[in-house]
């Protein structure tokens, strides 16, 4: 089916893109950003190049420290927007609930 050639698209489980819902962070404890993105290697790239202008540039915002997976982009914006609301305290819970010393996930993304 035209468009949907998973060599050009990556396309994920059932055929459906993944969208990512993620939390990048300058340093443990420190600024905080949450993303959703249906490619993050190269979102997570962007930041931590800084060819992301915006808040993650201002504020040095470049290690990618958390991510979900979701088979839609509705679900996947939903939840990075109730994210967004949360406490700082939930969102430093939820990263250190997979990943308690804070390393980099993307040097594990591009393997």
């Amino acid at each position: 089916m035209r468009g949907l050639d998973p060599r050009i698209h990556g396309c994920g489980m059932l055929g459906l893109m993944p969208y990512y819902v993620y939390n990048m962070a300058s340093k443990r404890n420190g600024t905080l950003y949450v993303g959703v993105t249906n490619d993050l290697v190269r979102r997570a790239y962007q930041h931590r190049e800084h060819l992301a202008g915006g808040f993650t540039k201002r504020h040095d915002v470049n290690s990618l420290v958390y991510f979900e997976i979701f088979d839609d982009p509705t679900t996947g914006i939903q939840r990075e927007k109730n994210i967004k609301h949360w406490k700082r305290d939930w969102k430093i819970e939820l990263i250190e609930r997979d990943n308690p010393d804070w390393n980099d996930l993307f040097e594990d993304l591009c393997g």
